[in-house]
């Protein structure tokens, strides 16, 4: 797959300007503060996942509008003190999988808690989070439901359930709630990045060639999906481009990097078609721009020059692993 992108010298200073509501900052406060309103608790219930040195625990948690939230809690076997935890979400189409693909990061000495995600859970093996919501006219796919309105918008939704699965591991038994680490790839990172900044007292932040970054970009640039769901919706509603790129512009990893303060590891491949790298570089060099004055938000990022969008792979994990010991110790 060749280079089709800015060349790395032109990423490295990709700084473009992004359009941003007025209201941006009020409208995430208060669907935070609406779903933080929620009265039900966080269920944890043991599970046999087969694996002697790792405890697995079956989570239910509120997320967006009360709705359960299913997740899976893995710790270290027979840790008694409170751990850091890394809090994990999925690529676009996934699910939280079975109870004994939990293991990494307890194996490493952490908490882990991977959160399912609402109406996905189609690959893989499989997700257990309906999204009872409803949505107008869309596109096969997620990016376009629900698009004629950021109150209705999917990610909305899917944004808020990670804020709250912030908030859920906060109280789980075994948690240190000071060292929480967000974490993702793919779909994944771009829902780290939204909750990096929605929660931003975060202790750190894992992004994996993000999705959900510099939308308008990554329309123009790629016809590889779930991008091209947008590109098919435009083409059918041909007279809903305005309103389209407004209620995105709330949900824009650009714009959404700026307010998170926490420390953060990025990846990009620079033959990645399906999120390119020029979109990552955007967000990237946003990340922590609003951060309060005097202060300078740490943040890295690894490249991998021939890869798509598999990224670093067990590279980047292994890099991960390194940057978490210095992290957290």
């Amino acid at each position: 797959m060749p280079l089709f992108d800015l060349p790395l010298a032109q990423l490295a200073d990709y700084r473009p300007e992004i359009a941003e509501p007025a209201d941006l900052d009020e409208f995430w406060a208060g669907t935070l503060a609406q779903a933080r309103t929620s009265t039900a608790t966080v269920e944890v219930a043991p599970v046999d996942s087969g694996l002697r040195h790792v405890e697995v625990f079956d989570v239910t948690f509120p997320g967006f509008g009360g709705h359960p939230i299913k997740a899976w809690y893995a710790r270290p076997a027979g840790v008694a003190q409170d751990l850091p935890v890394i809090v994990n979400y999925l690529g676009y189409s996934g699910g939280r999988g079975l109870a004994h693909e939990v293991s990494l990061f307890p194996a490493a000495g952490y908490a882990y808690l991977r959160m399912d995600t609402r109406g996905q859970g189609y690959r893989g093996d499989g997700g257990q989070t309906p999204d009872p919501v409803g949505s107008g006219p869309a596109t096969p796919g997620f990016l376009t439901r629900g698009i004629g309105d950021p109150a209705d918008y999917y990610y909305r939704r899917l944004f808020t359930d990670a804020a709250r699965a912030v908030d859920a591991a906060r109280t789980l038994p075994g948690v240190d709630p000071a060292r929480v680490v967000v974490s993702g790839g793919s779909q994944g990172g771009g829902i780290a990045t939204a909750a990096a900044a929605l929660v931003p007292d975060v202790a750190g932040a894992l992004i994996d060639v993000p999705f959900l970054q510099h939308f308008r970009r990554a329309v123009e640039i790629t016809g590889s999906t779930p991008y091209a769901e947008l590109t098919a919706y435009l083409a059918v509603h041909r007279t809903s481009a305005d309103r389209v790129w407004e209620t995105l512009s709330y949900f824009d990893g650009v714009n959404l990097a700026k307010r998170a303060q926490a420390p953060a590891l990025y990846s990009v491949a620079l033959m990645d078609q399906v999120c390119p790298p020029s979109t990552v570089y955007a967000a990237y060099h946003a990340y922590g721009a609003l951060a309060p004055a005097g202060s300078v938000v740490d943040k890295q990022i690894e490249v991998y020059p021939y890869n798509g969008h598999e990224g670093g792979g067990g590279y980047q994990v292994q890099r991960q692993l390194r940057w978490l010991s210095g992290l957290l110790g």
